[in-house]
């Protein structure tokens, strides 16, 4: 039976364990409270997270046969069509172009989710990106920019970044940051930081650091891995753990792990679904990345009162504001320096982070999120007089 809120089909490009899936998921059950019907699409199938979204009562259709973006549109196009939602909601960029232009076929209108930054100067120094593809990229995202009634941004800074690359008035993007439900993270506590530990194998009184992130570009993982001898060099029992999935970075990170003798010091542990436990295990989060949209992990780590050190960042001083310890990005001398000061500096380290944990009750609660976010549903309604 339908909730009597407007009808809602959420597009994105997977359920894998990510940032955007992961704020889905977690949204996804305070959204159907709050009167919301929702129903989400993927294209990819890739372990993660469809369990636990369907858990939450939520239907869900894979459009997963094919990878031509053409039969994508028609796929969607069909879906709409059978579904008759009254919004369509699209999150990541396959989703963006094929859901945009199957939502405008099919008579429905969309709204987008802008998550990162793209096609700038960080995305070019990636060469693992391919130059002629990265500008087909943008290309195909303009173009269908102008499909949509509303934007959504989950930061101030790629608000206005992406609305002057996707040439979109930045009068037609609101931001709605992500958030997290405190009933999943849970509160930190000694014996639950023992516990994780002792599952993970590391002593009760060890130095541990964490690092979440798949292992890309991006997130620089690279640049923590070469300050770990410095970091080892004042703490020689520090451990460096680092959740997530594997990447185009992997075997690079291996190699420098084998060629700076790190390998008892950093355990690349894979996709985790405890994350958060992991963060309440550790004296220290670290975030190395090179550029961001938001962070989530960042906020899970303010939320469980963990201290932060993090590359700086326009979206994660949006986020954090002077709850962190600060370092230039991809500066290894530095982030080593910023770790060890966090780790000598115990009260103030720790005086961040209990301010950090009241920024997130105050801002990032998944509760208020999903609030800000039926009420973008409803504006983007009033106005899809613009199709």
């Amino acid at each position: 039976m339908r909730s009597s809120g407007p009808r809602v089909l959420y597009i994105i490009d997977s359920l894998t364990r990510s940032g955007a899936e992961q704020s889905l998921v977690s949204m996804a059950p305070h959204l159907l409270r709050g009167g919301i019907d929702l129903e989400v699409a993927y294209l990819v199938e890739r372990p993660g997270l469809l369990n636990e979204l369907r858990a939450t009562g939520v239907v869900t259709h894979a459009i997963t046969q094919t990878r031509s973006r053409p039969a994508r549109v028609r796929a969607l196009r069909s879906l709409i069509g059978a579904r008759r939602p009254d919004l369509v909601h699209t999150t990541l960029f396959e989703s963006d172009v094929a859901g945009r232009v199957a939502a405008r076929l099919a008579g429905v209108p969309s709204v987008s989710s802008l998550v990162n930054v793209a096609y700038g100067y960080e995305q070019r120094r990636d060469h693992s990106l391919n130059p002629a593809k990265l500008h087909a990229a943008l290309f195909a995202d303009r173009l269908t920019a102008k499909l949509p009634v509303l934007f959504h941004a989950i930061t101030e800074h790629v608000a206005t970044r992406m609305a002057a690359k996707l040439r979109v008035p930045r009068d037609h993007i609101e931001v709605i940051p992500r958030g997290r439900d405190r009933d999943s993270l849970g509160f930190a506590s000694s014996e639950r930081r023992n516990a994780v530990r002792a599952s993970v194998g590391l002593p009760s009184n060890g130095v541990v650091l964490l690092a979440a992130a798949r292992h890309e570009y991006q997130k620089g993982l690279d640049v923590l891995i070469e300050a770990m001898p410095l970091i080892l060099a004042e703490t020689p029992d520090a451990v460096l753990l680092i959740a997530g999935r594997t990447g185009k970075q992997t075997q690079i990170l291996n190699e420098r792990i084998t060629a700076l003798g790190l390998d008892r010091a950093v355990r690349l542990l894979g996709v985790r679904d405890d994350v958060p436990d992991l963060v309440v295990a550790s004296d220290v989060f670290v975030l190395p990345s090179r550029w961001e949209g938001f962070g989530g992990v960042l906020v899970e780590a303010m939320a469980l009162n963990t201290p932060i050190v993090a590359a700086d960042l326009p979206p994660l001083r949006e986020v954090a504001a002077e709850t962190v310890e600060y370092c230039e990005p991809e500066d290894a001398d530095l982030l080593a320096k910023s770790v060890i000061s966090v780790l000598h500096d115990h009260d103030g380290a720790h005086a961040r982070a209990a301010s950090a944990a009241q920024r997130y009750e105050a801002k990032f609660t998944i509760g208020r999120v999903a609030e800000a976010m039926s009420a973008f549903y409803s504006r983007a309604l009033d106005a899809r007089s613009m199709l």
